[in-house]
Formats: C-alpha cells, structure tokens, sequence
C-alpha cells in the first residue's frame, strides 16, 4: 500500500484535524474543563466523608459484644460499632462522645458475600465486621493493624462430641464466604486426626445456632470470640485447648483509599491508649 500523510488519511476520512481533536476531548471525558475534572478532590473518601457528614460503615447484627442491632432498641452496640464512632471522629475532627451521640456513622450490616462489593462500589466507606486479615483480602482492599486477634471454635451440644476423631461424618455449620472450612480441615491434617466431617453453609450467625438447637448440624464453628454469644447452658466448645485458625481482625477500606491511613493511625492509637482493652472488657469477650 502506498504511504500518505496523516492529513491525507484524515481528508480520505471526511474528518478535518480540528475534528478529531474534538472528538479526543469527548474521549478524555470530564466535561467542559477536559479530563482534568475527575481528579482532585473528587476521588478523596476522607472529602467525601466530610461532605456528607457521616461515616458509612458495614458492621455485622448478629454477633453479640462486636456488633450487635438490639431489637428492643433497634441500635446497634458493640466493639466494632464503638470503633466506627471512634473512626468518623477523626475524620470529621469531632471528639468520640460527640460523634456517638450525634450518631455521625450511618450503619449497613454486611454478610462476607457483600462487604467486599459494598467497598468497592462506594455504598461503604469501612467495613469493621469481624473481617479477618488474609494475604488474598489484602490484594484487594486495604486493611487496618489488626485490632483484636482470635481463633477458630468448634461449638457443640454438651457430651455429643468427646474429641477431635467424633468429628468423622459429622455435619458442621460455617458462615457463607468464610474461611472456617479451611481452617478446620488444615488443624485436622496438622493435628494427625484422622476425620473427614461434612460442611453446610448459613447466611447468618442465629441460622447456624437454630440448626444446632434443631439438631440438623452436629457443631457451630466460627471465631471464638463470636461463638461467646451463642453459648448457653446446653452447649459447650470441643477441645478448647486446640488452638487453630488464628483470625487477625482489621478495618477494611478501598485499595489505595486517603482513608485508609486515617483510620490505620486511629486503630493504632487506641491499641497504644488502652481504650481497645477496655472495650474488650466492656462487651465481655472471649
């Protein structure tokens, strides 16, 4: 083929030079003021915030003494919902008695299918949900020094279970989207028990506790600290001594986020101060 000039391809086109460059103004998008006008401010969670005056935070509903909503009160309470007071504090420059009693933190419960969605399509600015660090998660969303640390559970009817062996064939309940199946089946190889139990998945907490109750599963497992809710005269954790599955807990936000160093110097802080003991003493947790 023979070799033209750019202006010629562009004369065989019908398109004049000044048309294309408008149409490579339309392409950049952003408006009047060019592909500049999508950066800046904009693309700031901590503005977005301030602007909106509340923090959007995802918490769970259904784990007593993290985060909690008490259907008398119709509120929700716990460590993680005291946390995500304490974070919308520093980010809107307001003390933590103030931005809990303005309830400046606009609460969503999340389950492990939607918290991560949730981030990214902006519904949320932090996920504080019992949501355990992992070296996957963290390809994905940035997370927060960890501010409680906790092992998996295995919670049975009382005398149903001797040891780690009754497991064989048994039924045991996990929540949907965790990491508890893996957990129990990598302690029992490293453990050298020779057991292979079967897993059904529960949307939430309460179903798994009911499908105990109901006897349809043989063990609840979940973190420990979220198994301390559930325990009743009727139950009883298999093998507390086993230590296994260790769960780092940690505040999540978007990757890359100006919010993300914000809340990290916020958890920080309260692991240094002492108050995050005290919260732990508070909800009395495991």
């Amino acid at each position: 083929m023979k070799n033209i000039s750019r202006r010629q391809f562009l004369q065989a086109l019908g398109l004049s030079t000044a048309a294309v460059a408008g149409l490579g103004l339309v392409g950049c998008g952003g408006g009047s003021n060019g592909g500049s006008a999508s950066t800046g401010s904009s693309s700031s969670k901590v503005d977005a915030i301030k602007s909106r005056g509340k923090l959007n935070a995802g918490v769970k509903k259904d784990v007593p003494g993290y985060g909690y909503l008490d259907p008398s009160t119709n509120s929700y309470e716990g460590l993680e919902i005291d946390l995500c007071y304490q974070v919308a504090a520093a980010v809107l420059g307001v003390s933590y008695d103030d931005a809990k009693n303005q309830q400046l933190v606009n609460f969503t419960d999340v389950t492990p299918k939607t918290r991560g969605p949730l981030i990214d399509n902006d519904q949320l600015d932090i996920v504080c949900a019992t949501y355990t660090i992992t070296d996957d998660r963290k390809k994905s969303w940035d997370f927060s020094t960890p501010y409680r640390q906790d092992y998996i559970g295995l919670l049975i009817k009382k005398g149903s279970i001797s040891d780690l062996a009754g497991l064989d064939g048994k039924i045991i309940g996990v929540s949907q989207g965790s990491t508890t199946k893996d957990n129990i089946v990598k302690m029992l190889s490293e453990q050298g028990v020779s057991a292979t139990p079967q897993f059904q998945e529960f949307p939430d907490y309460p179903s798994i506790k009911q499908a105990l109750d109901g006897g349809n599963i043989d063990v609840f497992s979940v973190d420990r600290s979220i198994l301390g809710g559930y325990i009743d005269d009727t139950t009883e954790l298999l093998v507390p001594d086993v230590k296994f599955g260790e769960q780092k807990y940690g505040v999540a936000t978007k990757k890359d986020s100006d919010l993300s160093k914000v809340v990290d110097d916020k958890v920080n802080e309260l692991l240094g101060n002492g108050w995050l003991d005290e919260e732990i003493k508070t909800w009395k947790l495991l």
